[in-house]
């Protein structure tokens, strides 16, 4: 297993410019970089709770990105557990690959074998792909909280365009909590009521998108806490441009970019 301290190395080496490639500005303006890897040498080092980010060059791609503002228009979650062959957990329109929970094809939230997928979205959609890792790894107790959100999820079905659109803009409203926050006697109350609505929205989803899938993913796990509710979250919400709000004690290195054989 690698170290995730020696992760933590790579990418203070990698802001520090030795062979990094500018890909642009991130969502917040500052310019991004990235150190890349070989496709071969991400799927060795990758771990449960890394993260695959996609940027495509189509038109719904194109549409995804200037619609969020997000320089990417697909996120994906490892999943590497015990000595299984890394798996990769999203939500997707595609239904070309094997769902390996349930072992059927279809569309919406799956999970997929890693290696099959990246090289789907890489060379049949065209897409560049990077990789985020999580430091420090997922724990045992994470990984069974995991599972439980597998189970849950797995073939929940992807949100048609028009739904798709209209989900993530009444993501982006401010919720009760944001116009209570800081105000005495009521940011608590509001809080806990924000919260129950938050769990009773999980548990009654009928369709979810990408990164609507790994925001509850992460926030059930422990990694990520926060009141805004899951449709608040978009693809670009997982690249390092932005403000993820993981859990004290875990972060999210750099994009490494990942060079894939054609």
């Amino acid at each position: 297993m690698i170290d995730w301290c020696a992760r933590e190395a790579r990418h203070r080496d990698a802001q520090a410019g030795s062979g990094d490639e500018e890909i642009g500005e991130s969502r917040s303006g500052e310019r991004a970089y990235t150190t890349m890897l070989t496709f071969n040498q991400a799927l060795e080092e990758t771990r449960t709770g890394d993260l695959w980010l996609f940027r495509g060059g189509s038109g719904p791609d194109r549409a995804i990105q200037t619609l969020t503002n997000a320089p990417v228009n697909h996120v994906g979650m490892t999943v590497a557990i015990d000595d299984l062959p890394p798996l990769i957990w999203h939500a997707e329109l595609g239904d070309k690959l094997a769902d390996l929970w349930t072992g059927t094809n279809h569309r919406g939230v799956q999970l997929n074998d890693l290696q099959q997928s990246v090289l789907q979205w890489t060379q049949r959609y065209h897409q560049r792909c990077w990789l985020r890792q999580l430091t420090p790894p997922a724990n045992r107790e994470q990984e069974n909280k995991l599972l439980r959100v597998i189970a849950r999820m797995d073939g929940t079905a992807f949100p048609t365009t028009m739904r798709l659109t209209g989900r993530w803009l009444r993501g982006r409203l401010p919720n009760a909590y944001d116009w209570a926050r800081g105000i005495p006697f009521v940011d608590r109350k509001v809080r806990e009521s924000t919260l129950r609505r938050k769990e009773r929205q999980r548990l009654g989803l009928e369709a979810a998108y990408c990164a609507e899938t790994v925001a509850i993913t992460y926030e059930e796990m422990g990694l990520m806490a926060t009141e805004k509710y899951s449709n608040w979250f978009d693809p670009g919400s997982f690249w390092s441009g932005d403000s993820l709000p993981l859990t004290p004690g875990y972060a999210l290195g750099d994009e490494i970019e990942i060079v894939v054989a054609g």
